[in-house]
């Protein structure tokens, strides 16, 4: 026993004795030894409930972050849709404007030529294999569209011919092509010659008028137009000018290199020839 006195223990309650008679003093001074125990207690309890308190906040405070996020992925929602309608309007619109335009240079086209009937016609399709630039539009058999058919740019330059249609589509076989053969004349000079695409050429957009007399007084700048023979091309298309003049291989004849009136490459819209 005379070991415990002794002992860290004996003296932390000792120490806890007098702090706790020291209390009770206190309390007995000032007329509060009734409400000692509470104290005590409230004393005791107090750091549980702050601790209590704490905990209660941070759940509060991560039900409502998990609220706001909610919200937040919902209006990103709404956002989206409201989004993907106006992409949609814009299409439209873009489509609109294009259509309002095309109409517009067909109105141009038919008084120029109203000998002819045209069909309006988007360029939907690319081959990207095609060095030629042949293309699909979106106007077929329905449309009154055949193979053989001219196909014009809105500003009346010659593009090429349908090469094959279905019910709403066409392939269209473009001036850059060595498979189109049209016969045409510098509108100047009125040299004859042969429109037919070159393989040479065609990367920069470019074709050939080839069979022009060895002393032509053709030039650069000029332009080369359709000549109607044949019966597959109307007569007096444009086609486009002479930016080049190259001797042709045997110096029998001379070749000019043709810049079209309309980039191949990057047409978006056509006409096709349906009535002649």
């Amino acid at each position: 026993m005379k070991d415990f006195y002794s002992t860290g223990k004996f003296k932390a309650l000792l120490a806890l004795a007098v702090v706790l008679a020291g209390m009770m003093a206190w309390a007995g001074a000032n007329n509060r030894l009734t409400a000692a125990p509470q104290e005590l207690l409230g004393a005791a309890v107090a750091p549980f409930q702050k601790v209590s308190a704490l905990l209660s906040e941070g759940v509060g405070g991560i039900v409502t972050k998990y609220t706001q996020i909610d919200a937040i992925l919902a209006e990103n929602e709404e956002l989206k849709q409201e989004n993907y309608e106006l992409r949609e309007k814009l299409v439209d619109y873009d489509r609109l404007k294009a259509e309002n335009e095309a109409f517009r240079d067909l109105n141009n086209i038919r008084e120029q030529n109203p000998q002819f009937e045209y069909a309006s016609a988007f360029v939907s399709g690319r081959d990207p294999l095609d060095q030629f630039g042949g293309f699909t539009v979106d106007a077929g058999s329905t449309d009154g569209v055949e193979k053989g058919d001219v196909v014009v740019s809105d500003k009346g330059y010659l593009v090429g011919l349908v090469l094959d249609t279905g019910l709403t589509s066409s392939k269209v076989l473009t001036v850059l092509s060595p498979s189109l053969n049209a016969a045409g004349v510098v509108s100047r000079t009125r040299d004859n010659g042969i429109l037919t695409g070159d393989s040479a050429y065609s990367p920069e957009g470019l074709t050939t008028f080839t069979n022009l007399p060895r002393d032509t007084l053709a030039t650069v700048g000029d332009e080369i137009i359709t000549t109607g023979l044949g019966e597959v091309f109307p007569a007096n298309i444009l086609v486009g000018t002479v930016q080049e003049l190259v001797p042709e291989a045997s110096g029998k004849s001379t070749v000019a290199v043709v810049r079209p009136g309309e980039d191949i490459m990057t047409l978006k819209h056509v006409q096709i020839i349906i009535e002649r």
